[in-house]
């Protein structure tokens, strides 16, 4: 341990608060969180922290940077948003970008309607979720407009409508644009509405009866009965729904499957003692303590999740337990408990979690360690010309055409070839096309014909399968594969991509289904009597998985896609590259994103030109650290006296 460092060791502040471990390039390589930073950092080099990864870590480590918080829920917090900015490489990385669905309904609104959001924000809005899965989210919502017919339209087709639309003449909507209910009784299908989602049922239903008893009497016999066939709709769902809690409460379970460094964890949702969906996060990759991994994967998960629940049950207790269930109550506003059951239903439940894991690790490693056998499945199910020994794949990252980039991951025989990827900067399209970014990606890679792979690989269904074989077709280039991958159903491309060559050949017509990667699993469609070719009911089955958010594929001159669900080991792959790609692409984005916001920041502020906004670059590094600079810091940097720094400090602050 160098000198330097060996003096900020021993002079760590006795508080709590973070410590970042960095390398000699100052790289973030660790971010942690203690409620004794001097305690911490001497378990660290004193050897007497057991963790696998320390070893790896120590060697690295050249510098040390503390911050001081005032409690350790402080420091919990401060810690979940470093590890998001830094992404430090010994932290759990939860790569999930997605961001699910909730469902939104704002009371407060003279006419409220439910809405599907992916962020949560605190407008004064209710939010339900999130929904695992966009499937289960629509069909929640398909729902909630049969039952409680609020309007679907937007503020403005609401003011400007004269008659009733068709989601009226369906029984979808109560027409309030046109005066077909009045406030009051529109005001009550929300309550009942909230009612629903809140998980009270039986309430409503109770309500519900009272008030069809009542309506009756009066000899308001259309309403008895729209209230009655309410009762039946939702009665119906609760049937349907199987009970697998008696104490009725709020749960999510976590179970983990380990096995060297690869972690997989899965999640059981629990509402109102129903199961209301499962959850594989991505495979975890770290030489960490599950009570690490599990800690930080809560952190970052609940950090943007609306609907807290009662109990957080887990398979071993947490060192940091107590002060992540304090934040959790304070953000939700109840209590919130983190368990791990050593007897009793709970228990029970953290079992079938377990098996969720265990199963869902068990197809990634399918995948993972047997890509010799995976890659000829591929070429046989997929019908490609070749064994796919070297698959690139390309995903495009813009927001509405602002900082577009466009990114290509390559695997040589099932496994990452880093010194393959390729970042590329959209030069020639001005707009938010897509299409038009993914030709100009694809033939700046392949105009020089270097290196060509065995298949392509694009994320996307049709017009983006079209926009590869286009480019090819331009290029002259033969004897190429090319697929599409994509999850939900896609919207016909503003612009058709230019006709696709000869089709290639295929395997006949393979058989859908629901993914058997999870304990809880659905029916796969049946093959015909030949075993491959669907039966028209199994097609329909098929087209109704492809509404549900399944993965499928494209291929070219073949007009339904294919479902690889039945050959996990082949999905995985896919997955996989494609999870990559869209990773690799959107960790460009934000940094291009980043670059432009700070240039774009420093050149609005007066007085500040080339040779000024290059050391604020320089000393800073990026735009939240400018930001966030005092004056007294701003004076630190070369060029900058008192009065300019006064002057960057007061435009920063009306920027606010």
């Amino acid at each position: 341990m160098s000198g330097d460092l060996d003096i900020k060791a021993k002079h760590a502040p006795r508080s709590p608060g973070i410590y970042l471990m960095k390398d000699g390039a100052g790289e973030v390589l660790y971010v942690g969180k203690a409620r004794d930073l001097r305690a911490r950092i001497r378990s660290y080099f004193a050897r007497t922290d057991a963790r696998a990864m320390i070893p790896f870590l120590i060697s690295r480590v050249q510098d040390l940077e503390f911050i001081i918080t005032g409690t350790e829920k402080e420091a919990l917090i401060l810690e979940n948003n470093l590890i998001k900015e830094h992404r430090p490489r010994y932290n759990v990385d939860f790569r999930d970008d997605k961001s699910y669905y909730h469902v939104r309904i704002d009371p407060s609104e003279p006419f409220a309607r439910f809405q599907l959001v992916r962020r949560p924000k605190k407008d004064g809005g209710r939010y339900f979720g999130p929904y695992p899965s966009s499937a289960a989210a629509k069909e929640t919502l398909r729902f909630l407009q049969t039952i409680f017919p609020l309007r679907s339209c937007r503020d403005r087709e609401l003011k400007g409508r004269r008659r009733p639309c068709l989601e009226y003449e369906i029984g979808r909507c109560s027409a309030p644009c046109v005066g077909r209910i009045d406030g009051a009784a529109y005001q009550r299908l929300v309550e009942d509405g909230i009612t629903f989602l809140e998980g009270r049922e039986r309430t409503l239903i109770g309500d519900l009866r009272t008030r069809m008893n009542a309506a009756a009497e009066e000899l308001r016999f259309e309403t008895a009965a729209a209230l009655r066939d309410r009762i039946a709709a939702i009665e119906e769902t609760l049937e349907r729904q199987r009970i697998v809690s008696a104490t009725g409460k709020n749960r999510d379970i976590f179970g983990l499957c380990r096995e060297g460094d690869l972690t997989q964890i899965s999640a059981l949702f629990i509402r109102s003692g129903r199961m209301i969906g499962q959850k594989a996060f991505p495979l975890i990759r770290l030489r960490a303590e599950n009570s690490e991994i599990l800690s930080s994967l809560l952190k970052r998960y609940y950090d943007g999740v609306a609907d807290i629940p009662d109990d957080i049950v887990i398979p071993e207790d947490l060192e940091d337990g107590d002060v992540v269930a304090e934040w959790l109550t304070e953000k939700r506003g109840r209590g919130v408990a983190i368990v791990a059951p050593k007897r009793g239903e709970a228990l029970a439940l953290l079992d079938i979690a377990q098996r969720n894991a265990e199963s869902a690790f068990r197809t990634a490693r399918l995948a993972a360690d047997r890509p010799l056998e995976t890659l000829p499945l591929l070429e046989e199910k997929l019908g490609l010309r070749n064994v796919p020994f070297l698959i690139e794949c390309f995903d495009i990252s813009n927001i509405g055409g602002k900082y577009a980039v466009g990114a290509m991951v390559t695997f040589a025989a099932g496994a990452p070839r880093k010194e393959g990827y390729r970042r590329f900067r959209i030069r020639t399209v001005p707009g938010a096309d897509d299409y038009a970014m993914l030709y100009e990606v694809l033939k700046r890679r392949y105009e020089k014909r270097e290196n060509l792979p065995h298949l392509i690989m694009v994320d996307g269904g049709k017009g983006q399968l079209g926009v590869a074989l286009a480019v090819l077709k331009d290029l002259r280039i033969e004897g190429v594969d090319a697929i599409g991958m994509a999850k939900e159903r896609e919207n016909p491309p503003r612009k058709p991509p230019a006709s696709p060559p000869d089709p290639l050949p295929s395997q006949g017509e393979l058989p859908g289904g629901s993914s058997g990667s999870a304990i809880i699993t659905k029916l796969s469609p049946p093959a015909d009597k030949k075993g491959d070719a669907l039966s028209p009911a199994g097609r329909r089955r098929k087209l109704d998985a492809a509404g549900k958010g399944e993965d499928r594929v494209y291929l070219p001159g073949r007009k339904d896609p294919v479902y690889l669900s039945r050959w996990p080991m082949a999905l995985f792959l896919l997955q996989r590259i494609r999870d990559e790609a869209h990773r690799f692409a959107v960790s460009y984005h934000r940094k291009v994103k980043e670059k432009e916001d700070l240039r774009s920041l420093l050149d609005r502020i007066p007085g500040i030109g080339a040779a000024r906004r290059t050391a604020l670059l320089i000393f800073f590094g990026d735009i939240k650290r400018i930001r966030s600079a005092s004056v007294v810091e701003l004076k630190q940097v070369e060029g900058i006296g008192g009065e300019v720094a006064n002057r960057i400090r007061k435009f920063l602050d009306a920027e606010k």
